[in-house]
């Protein structure tokens, strides 16, 4: 047991599994530090760095092993005790040895989720008279992903991937309707966002060691989001404007159990124009507007913390903080989190947040 100076804690366990390879994972007694970042905007990571030296044998142990082929599937696991939590299915992406005089040398072994098969190179290609989850699904399936796709009902005459990687251009098209590309487990989502969810556990400074530092801001808060652009099916002269508008109250998705939102508390009469991009239908416009409506609005309150390990604090979900204040106490979505675990003496978690009302 771990004394923390309010209460004893079981001592923090991580479970590595190496995939295609019949051996344990011996390397596990050699793990000097273990980190896992989460993230929605980026494929998640890991760094399992391991002393890499016999001192009996004089001679190196992990450098060479072909347990860490670059390519290999990895899933980490971290809790207390027999209280363990997947935190990330990844591949190895990468290998770092570091050699010091007069230290031991050790490996880091790196690597990344699956979404970064998204990655490899970007593309110019175009896509006809689809939806958007459906040249999500197309994308996906092209390398050799699944996915859970959440469908979406308009169709587009064109959709153009400029010279993007497949995630960006994913990124892209999600957040013009309000959506996220996100990774749960070997799945890759492709959602409406989660910040309307119930929270997945609390947070408190009293029970979990809670460090908390939250920013209020109407910068980047507006009344309205507008959309105005013109319908290119239009061959006349005088083309037949479209025009969307997404405003305070109206078009607000949820206040995250706050009472003023962001766009309620921004100076009055302010306004976001959106004529960069192109639109041809006014249901386009006006998910387009909601949408950047929305994104504006979570950004209202920014935060980030740090708190005794919790593998249930993820990217993507929402948790309750409380006992720090009304104005502040809420829902808040988590956009990332790092996991960082120490053999026998810790294990702890640092996240950035996000909330649109106080």
């Amino acid at each position: 047991m771990l004394f923390t100076g309010r209460a004893e804690i079981p001592i923090p366990t991580l479970k590595v599994q190496v995939h295609n390879s019949p051996r344990q994972f011996e390397a596990i007694a050699d793990v000097q530090r273990a980190v896992v970042t989460d993230d929605l905007e980026a494929p998640s990571m890991f760094a399992l760095t391991l002393a890499s030296w016999d001192t009996e044998a004089g001679e190196f142990t992990w450098l060479d092993d072909d347990l860490f082929t670059l390519g290999t599937a990895i899933d980490i696991q971290m809790g207390y005790g027999n209280d363990l939590k997947p935190l990330i299915s990844g591949e190895i992406t990468g290998l770092e040895p570091e050699f010091a005089p007069g230290s031991p040398p050790t490996l880091t072994v790196r690597g990344h989720d699956l979404r970064h098969r998204l990655m490899h190179s970007p593309k110019t290609r175009s896509f006809t008279q689809m939806s958007l989850s459906d040249v999500a699904r197309q994308v996906i399936n092209a390398v050799g992903l699944k996915g859970q796709i959440t469908t979406t009902a308009a169709k587009f005459d064109y959709v153009l991937q400029h010279n993007q990687t497949d995630l960006a251009f994913l990124q892209t098209q999600a957040r013009r309707i309000g959506y996220e590309v996100a990774m749960v487990d070997k799945i890759l989502h492709f959602r409406p966002q989660q910040f309307t969810a119930d929270p997945v556990l609390t947070l408190s400074p009293k029970a979990d060691h809670l460090e908390f530092a939250p920013r209020l801001s109407t910068l980047g808060q507006v009344k309205q989001v507008e959309v105005r652009g013109w319908n290119p099916r239009e061959q006349t002269r005088e083309k037949q404007p479209i025009a969307a508008k997404a405003t305070a109250n109206q078009d607000e998705i949820a206040k995250m159990g706050g009472t003023t939102s962001g766009p309620m508390a921004a100076s009055a009469g302010s306004s976001y124009p959106i004529v960069t991009q192109p639109v041809t239908t006014q249901a386009e416009a006006d998910q387009l507007a909601k949408a950047d409506f929305n994104r504006r609005a979570l950004d209202y309150i920014q935060g980030e913390g740090s708190c005794y390990g919790n593998a249930e604090l993820r990217a993507g979900r929402v948790v309750k903080i409380a006992d720090i204040g009304q104005r502040f106490s809420g829902l808040y979505y988590v956009v990332s989190a790092v996991h960082t675990y120490v053999p026998e003496q810790s294990y702890s978690t640092q996240f950035t947040v996000r909330r649109n009302a106080a």
